[in-house]
């Protein structure tokens, strides 16, 4: 009989396309013997049959969760639903790639009006208990139910004003009580029946929502940024919750083996005390740095460390990992392989390799070529765009990042760039008259056209960063409105050609060049390459810039290219409309150079 749901412990880390990345990892920490809750996983392949069968679970599908269930109760001495030892539990969705936020979770589930007296009784902390099924009811609603999340944080933001709290963490049981009661009756006046209340009911519901998720706008979009088939599926994980929000010896965090931004060999992340695991995401509290779980919970800060070790060197890349502290008592609720720029890839990739952990090989497939495309063109200093106000986001037509004064034609941009000054020539759209400025100018941007439009194009051969098709932006003669904020020649903005995204005001800038780890890299790559590389060049400038980023020759010479310099151009033109030989011939003597 095929089988469709796996306790943590009969999967593995290699069963990803199964299992999807969380639960073939959490398959893998389990067999580690490393402290992660008991759970078990819903295949990839029932999301398939879920679709295929209206959206519902199939019957002989549910029977192996119930099966399933039964044996996380025998595991943790706890039963969904129980007035006296209630089991509580976290959903998750896992595709077979990482896919962070995409779709949804459901925490505290098991919660209803009879468990949370026994939570309350049990841990002597009602307030805990309340806290939970808040949590619970405005994660349900929004999840399953898709009632508006916003409207349960007003409820949230009129108690905290009547009270004069400022904190989540700061509301009595009381008060907890009062947005529980609330959450329940807005529940009731927007679906006509009260909040549910069994358990297993709850269940079967939320996975089914986790599964819908796979099909929600954002799941699909990433997955057409990143080329993930849809064919692939999520599979939902089912496990144990374990708490950080008991008290001040409770907590939970993020953290990562290794710096995700610059590639540094150091413990980076973040934690907040009495807290669950969505409150560090929402940032509805300033979470402290890692370094400072030393101060708080030493002997957990060295577990945790040493775990972070062990993880990096089992897997051999960078991990990101989910933790929780449950009165004094750490656990792992999930790894993988972490997120990272452009630049902090190539460092690891390298460094992985120096320390012996993978190969050469090995590590130039960890390195996408995009990223590495990115490295060739300017970047923005990554603390300081973290603080840079974002205005828009257009097509990312051509990679680089450029700081400079906005104007608004070609030739301000020429006369300011004779000046000495860096500009960025801002157009509804471009065209040919305009390749003075484009060529003067540190970056284009454009209101309209996409990533065939003349400034793109035109861009690209340039090696200028550009983003297009910035519908946001508002033209008005001598000045623009980007987002409500308006800006009138000379006036500073910054531009992003590889992610899309323009910025209020300048923000620092380092050049592109080949040496140090990049060089060290390019030269492995040397070494596998099987083909010649030649570049793609119009003028002497651009062959140049090719010979010092390795090319071995020109590959393709546009030579429509010649013609796009202002006096050029006009002879071009008047040799296509020529309407006889003597002005042919006129218009040619001109371009023969």
């Amino acid at each position: 009989m095929e089988k469709y749901v796996y306790m943590f412990s009969e999967g593995n880390g290699k069963m990803r396309e199964l299992l999807g990345g969380k639960g073939a990892n959490l398959a893998e920490l389990t067999s580690l013997a490393l402290p992660v809750p008991s759970g078990f996983t819903v295949t990839t392949e029932v999301c398939e049959m879920f679709y295929k069968n209206g959206g519902e679970i199939p019957d002989d599908i549910k029977g192996e969760i119930i099966l399933c269930l039964q044996n996380l109760q025998k595991l943790t001495g706890k039963k969904l639903g129980d007035t006296e030892k209630p089991l509580l539990l976290s959903v998750r969705s896992g595709a077979r790639v990482s896919m962070p936020g995409m779709m949804d979770t459901v925490l505290n589930l098991g919660m209803n009006d009879e468990t949370v007296e026994a939570l309350a009784s049990l841990t002597k902390n009602e307030r805990f208990a309340y806290d939970s099924y808040r949590r619970f009811i405005q994660m349900f609603s929004d999840v399953v139910i898709e009632l508006p999340h916003e409207d349960f944080e007003k409820i949230i933001d009129g108690v905290k004003k009547k009270s004069g709290k400022r904190l989540d963490s700061e509301l009595s049981a009381n008060e907890l009580k009062e947005i529980t009661n609330l959450f329940k009756d807005y529940y009731k006046s927007h679906t006509g029946s009260g909040f549910p209340q069994n358990a297993e009911e709850q269940l079967f519901e939320t996975i089914k929502a986790v599964f819908r998720s796979w099909d929600n706008p954002r799941a699909n979009y990433y997955r057409r940024m990143n080329n993930i088939p849809y064919s692939w599926g999520t599979a939902v994980n089912v496990q144990e919750m374990v708490f950080g929000n008991m008290g001040e010896n409770s907590a939970t965090g993020v953290a990562f083996t290794r710096n995700p931004a610059t590639g540094e060999k150091k413990l980076f992340g973040e934690f907040l005390i009495n807290a669950q695991g969505e409150d560090v995401v929402a940032g509805i509290r300033t979470p402290r740095p890692i370094e400072e779980l030393r101060e708080v919970f030493p002997n957990i800060y060295n577990e945790f460390k040493e775990i972070a070790d062990k993880l990096e060197m089992h897997f051999k890349d960078v991990q990101d990992m989910e933790f929780t502290i449950e009165n004094g008592k750490l656990f792992m609720l999930q790894t993988r392989n972490a997120k990272r720029t452009p630049s902090a890839a190539l460092k690891i990739a390298v460094k992985l390799t120096e320390e012996k952990m993978i190969t050469k090989k090995e590590a130039l497939l960890r390195v996408e070529p995009k990223q590495l495309e990115s490295l060739l063109h300017p970047q923005f200093d990554e603390i300081a765009l973290k603080k840079a106000k974002l205005l828009c986001k257009g097509l990312a037509a051509s990679p680089g990042a450029a700081s400079g004064k906005a104007v608004f034609s070609a030739e301000r941009a020429k006369t300011l760039y004779e000046k000495g000054e860096k500009v960025i020539l801002v157009r509804l759209e471009t065209s040919p008259e305009d390749i003075e400025g484009m060529a003067v100018s540190n970056a284009i941007l454009t209101g309209r056209g996409g990533m065939t439009s003349h400034a793109a194009v035109v861009a690209r051969g340039m090696g200028k960063c550009c983003v297009c098709g910035c519908g946001e932006i508002e033209f008005y003669g001598d000045n623009i409105v980007i987002s409500g904020n308006r800006f009138f020649e000379g006036d500073v903005i910054s531009v992003d050609g590889s992610t899309g995204n323009v910025y209020m005001g300048e923000i620092p800038v380092a050049d592109a060049g080949i040496s140090g780890d990049f060089e060290k890299f390019m030269q492995w790559a040397d070494e596998e390459r099987k083909l010649k590389i030649f570049a793609n060049a119009d003028n002497a400038a651009d062959a140049s810039k090719a010979v010092f980023f390795g090319a071995e020759g020109i590959g393709l010479c546009r030579t429509e290219h010649m013609f796009f310099e202002k006096e050029r151009i006009k002879e071009m033109r008047k040799l296509i409309i020529a309407r006889n030989m003597q002005e042919r011939e006129s218009a040619l003597s001109k371009l023969v150079d």
